[in-house]
């Protein structure tokens, strides 16, 4: 507050300095020559006075100029009470009259002083982002949306059923609170829409909305945090105040960790914080109103384990909804719903879209109809093809394609043999992702090639040996480049840490090991300020016998594929070298010549 004292002094300070300056300008401009009487009386004798304007003791008009080309104002003090009869023998035209400044005072004090304000006035509506006046600082930001304006329904988001289903209930009660009233039952306060980014939280939040025909009041966490201490909880009550009058509505608040992280976590000053008034306000308001009134409060974040555990307990965000990436089923929903903005041929297969793309989010699926709906304009079609989709998403998977890239024939060799080495350990193991693709065209910034597989469904358990068959997919590229070249190069330190990582985990954390059985000491997550127990201790937790045991088993399995690894390659060379030449041949293979040739060779 002491600074915002300051910045208010300033302004005044910088004002009357302003209207002083513009002041004597304007004089200026009006100013007349002063003369001594004498000099006037010498210019009457000598006819260079044209007119003039008698006061009560001031003389003031208009004289010919010194070179006689011109015109200059003057004034004197009047002295002399004979003047008229001198005048009238000159034959100068004169009168008499009332000297009235009023006006030019006025002027002089008024025109400055607008002028400061309106300037003042821009300024700060262009610091408030639009926003007229000083007093709108405390006021919030939301964007207001009309129950008759919000077009989102539900058909227009798929791939998130369960999600629907939850939030169907709050539609039905906004829409008819009296059934609920009756029963004796109240809706959760508030719903926490939690998952990865571009799910779709914001769309889905929408849509309830749209589906119950009732206001949206949209607004993003870090709006209400300001400069000024106590601004964002006037936003936080100002919001509320106008929910309540535009009740039943939903407040929508997305990025709520921007506005709801937890107390303390991080503010090792001590000091004070205005995001955190902010908090304690919404916490209040949320205790506050009258679920009755039908205020539903909304809002959705990708990191809910930074959350102030104030903000879920029951009668606040009581109700939490996941809206997960989508499985094959709803990214091929999804892909439906952004295709009918767009022309496909007849062939346009989207479920085999959808089964390449998965791990994709709603945002993504979105991105590769549009990239795939470009490529199409740019390549002189109409309508988009399978070939379209299928590079849309290899440029949002890997980055665009480096075609003038230049690659010594060697190198491009080595990537060949190490892309074929991946395509054929997927090939020959038994529970492993079919190969969709493998192509030594370079993308992205540094990678050379890429072997797609492609996953027939989802799945969310792995076996023991689905992980080992991984890591031997992962090593077969390194393993192709040793036996073709008796030697290895760094394009395969990537696949080594995934490797690594994959064994590490069956170690430390999935009980799969040899030496440590069901001990688990999982990786630690992210840094310590982020959790709910603000513990500043942090590292290991286990002793240093048990990480050089963990550290000799990783390495133990790591060989171990590598060597079975080898025996497959190696039994099977000649298809690996006739392969890699249709690769080098053709750049890119696709599945049904890829698995011809497996089965052939």
């Amino acid at each position: 507050m002491e600074n915002n004292t300051k910045f208010n002094i300033w302004y005044m300070l910088a004002a009357v300095w302003g209207v002083l300056l513009l002041q004597s300008l304007i004089f200026d401009q009006f100013r007349a020559k002063v003369i001594p009487y004498s000099d006037f009386l010498q210019a009457v004798n000598q006819g260079k006075v044209i007119e003039i304007a008698i006061g009560q003791d001031r003389i003031s008009g208009k004289m010919r100029s010194d070179t006689g080309d011109g015109e200059e104002l003057f004034t004197t003090v009047r002295v002399d009470t004979d003047l008229s009869q001198k005048l009238t023998q000159a034959n100068v035209k004169f009168s008499g009259q009332v000297e009235n400044t009023f006006v030019k005072t006025l002027i002089s004090w008024f025109v400055p002083i607008l002028l400061f304000f309106g300037i003042w006035y821009l300024l700060m509506r262009k610091l408030q982002g639009g926003q007229a006046g000083i007093m709108s600082l405390g006021k919030n930001k939301a964007k207001i949306v009309g129950e008759k304006d919000v077009e989102t329904r539900f058909e227009d988001v798929a791939g998130a059923d369960e999600a629907k289903e939850e939030l169907q209930e709050v539609v039905d009660y906004l829409a008819r609170p009296q059934r609920y009233l009756e029963v004796g039952g109240q809706m959760p306060k508030g719903v926490l829409l939690v998952g990865p980014p571009g799910t779709g939280k914001t769309l889905i939040a929408r849509a309830v909305a749209g589906e119950a025909g009732v206001p949206f009041f949209s607004m993003s966490g870090s709006e209400f945090v300001e400069l000024f201490v106590g601004m964002g909880a006037a936003r936080v009550r100002d919001l509320f105040e106008q929910a309540r009058d535009k009740a039943p509505c939903i407040i929508f608040i997305d990025e709520l960790d921007a506005l709801g992280k937890a107390r303390g976590a991080g503010n090792l000053t001590g000091g004070h914080d205005e995001r955190e008034q902010t908090l304690n306000q919404l916490l209040v308001e949320m205790d506050g109103f009258d679920t009755t009134k039908g205020i539903i409060i909304m809002a959705a974040t990708n990191r809910p384990e930074v959350l102030d555990p104030a903000l879920l307990r029951s009668g606040r965000f009581d109700r939490q909804v996941l809206i997960d990436r989508p499985d094959v089923n709803g990214r091929e929903q999804i892909l439906k719903i952004h295709a009918k903005k767009v022309k496909l041929e007849p062939d346009v297969d989207l479920r085999v879209i959808a089964q390449k793309t998965a791990g994709f989010s709603g945002a993504d699926l979105a991105n590769a109809v549009n990239e795939a709906a470009l490529l199409a304009v740019r390549k002189g079609r109409k309508m988009v093809s399978n070939l379209d989709l299928d590079e849309a998403v290899d440029r949002i998977v890997g980055g665009l394609e480096k075609k003038n890239r230049v690659i010594n024939p060697q190198e491009k060799k080595i990537v060949a043999y190490h892309e074929v080495g991946h395509a054929l350990i997927a090939a020959l193991t038994p529970g492993s992702e079919p190969v969709h693709k493998i192509s030594i065209i370079p993308r992205g910034l540094a990678a050379l090639g890429y072997t797609q597989q492609r996953p027939i469904e989802d799945r969310y358990l792995m076996s023991a040996t689905e992980l080992l068959a991984k890591i031997d997919v992962l090593l077969g590229g390194r393993v192709a480049e040793k036996i073709m070249f008796d030697s290895v190069t760094t394009g395969a330190s990537n696949d080594l840490v995934r490797a690594t990582d994959i064994a590490r985990a069956m170690i430390v954390e999935y009980g799969m090991g040899r030496t440590l059985g069901l001990s688990t000491y999982p990786r630690q997550r992210g840094p310590v300020f982020l959790s709910t127990e603000h513990s500043f201790g942090g590292g290991r937790d286990y002793s240093d016998d048990t990480a050089a045991r963990i550290d000799a088993e990783t390495k133990e399995i790591l060989e171990q594929r590598e060597q079975h690894v080898l025996a497959m390659l190696k039994e099977k060379k000649e298809t690996l070298v006739a392969i890699a030449e249709k690769l080098l041949e053709k750049e890119v293979l696709m599945e049904e010549e890829f698995v011809g040739m497996v089965n052939g060779g």
